[in-house]
């Protein structure tokens, strides 16, 4: 969304299974690493401690990887997505899979559909490009060493091992590592680690041990509606949404559209109301006819160009209330536990989450791949990990407010033309 000077990609001198790293020396490399979800920060800090000699196990709810949809398409940023790219030897990988032409951004009127803002980097230039997630996801996952993940594990319990004093041992000596948890499963099974890296997302399991914080929700709500094939079956939609991402707010509402790859569309029919508000309408919100009804009565009014995004989607509507973490979160140190991604901050939906959750994770496992104290290494990479949040949410949130605002297409239409 917010473009920055562009640069020439770095060499990507790995192979996806290569090591490019010497491997640590027992008995570092030997401590058992748990890394709970699959999602791209989980599987970024799985890459890069087995290039550095580690064995991370990567366990994930879902039951494959085609388990459930990944969600759109990211734009990486030069500066966090794709350095974490560059530090698991992967960014050549990245740009071969890459969306150059898809980088534009355009906003148009509600009523009229008339062009307010444009935005498009030529063709094969920009430093945003766009990825599908299952896309991204599948070249981390190819990435990895086989097994590496474990698929249908869903997490139900974390407890600290108790150290227990054998026979013999001086006072206050005990035989088990501080910091040492066992995971819980669903399926029953239970596993014990000396670091846990809580990857797990908004309502992160982890992240309950060391906060008593919760997300909570903005007021907005997104609706999200596919359509496929958009250049061939919906060519004025598809002229109409552009090669990128196109905006219309106006008076706490917006349609945004997202091309994909493969010609595929995400639109998000965004409001801001009660969390409650299907309930309060009577809508069933697992009825297609009944959402897109609805929605087209929402946004009455609204140019018939745009609420064609709306009634020629498919029957794929999912309701998304968009939650977040407090700008300024943190959580306390307990030994062998730490978070990445949206398990450490949950900001709104404007760019930065997956960008920061990928550095996160580059910078936390090559920290742990590095001789000294695990601990200190932990709250350094946590400590940085929040300052990094912190910087980025004042305009996260001020971006997010400006487009659900009673004003939203001036408000966002400044903030677009500032950059």
């Amino acid at each position: 969304m917010f473009p920055t000077s562009s640069r020439q990609n770095s060499p990507d001198t790995s192979t996806s299974h290569s090591l490019r790293h010497s491997p640590r020396s027992a008995p570092q490399s030997a401590r058992r690493i748990a890394i709970v979800g699959a999602g791209p920060a989980g599987l970024v800090a799985a890459r890069i401690l087995q290039l550095r000699g580690f064995n991370p196990v990567v366990f994930e709810a879902e039951a494959s990887t085609s388990a459930r949809d990944q969600g759109g398409t990211l734009d990486l940023h030069v500066e966090t997505g794709q350095k974490a790219l560059e530090l698991a030897g992967l960014h050549d990988t990245f740009v071969s899979h890459a969306r150059y032409d898809d980088q534009g951004t355009r906003m148009l009127d509600y009523a009229s559909a008339q062009p307010l803002f444009e935005d498009s980097p030529p063709s094969g230039t920009g430093d945003r490009p766009e990825i599908d997630r299952r896309t991204l996801r599948d070249l981390l996952l190819a990435s990895l060493l086989p097994d590496t993940v474990r698929w249908g594990h869903k997490l139900v319990a974390v407890e600290p091992v108790e150290p227990v004093a054998t026979a013999g041992a001086a006072e206050g000596e005990r035989n088990a590592p501080i910091g040492q948890h066992v995971l819980r499963f669903a399926n029953g099974k239970e596993e014990t680690f000396d670091l846990v890296i809580g990857a797990d997302g908004a309502w992160s399991k982890i992240r309950a041990k060391l906060s008593d914080v919760v997300p909570v929700y903005t007021g907005v709500t997104f609706v999200e509606c596919w359509l496929d094939e958009v250049d061939t079956r919906h060519p004025e939609i598809a002229a109409l949404v552009g090669r990128g991402t196109m905006f219309s707010l106006h008076g706490n509402m917006g349609l945004i559209a997202q091309r994909n790859g493969g010609g595929h569309v995400r639109v998000y029919a965004a409001f801001r109301r009660p969390e409650n508000w299907a309930d309060a309408l009577g809508v069933n919100t697992q009825d297609p006819a009944q959402m897109r009804a609805a929605l087209l009565q929402g946004f009455a009014g609204w140019s018939p160009r745009l609420l064609a995004l709306i009634s020629s989607c498919l029957d794929v509507i999912v309701t998304r209330p968009i939650y977040t973490l407090p700008g300024d979160f943190g959580w306390r140190q307990v030994a062998g536990l730490t978070l990445l991604g949206d398990a450490a901050h949950l900001l709104p939906p404007v760019g930065f989450g997956v960008n920061l959750a990928m550095l996160d994770a580059a910078e936390l496992a090559t920290a742990l791949t590095l001789d000294g104290d695990w601990t200190v290494q932990v709250a350094q990479a946590a400590a940085a990990m929040k300052h990094r949040a912190n910087e980025a949410a004042p305009e996260g949130f001020a971006t997010f407010e400006a487009m659900f605002s009673k004003d939203s297409a001036e408000a966002f239409l400044q903030i677009m033309q500032s950059h």
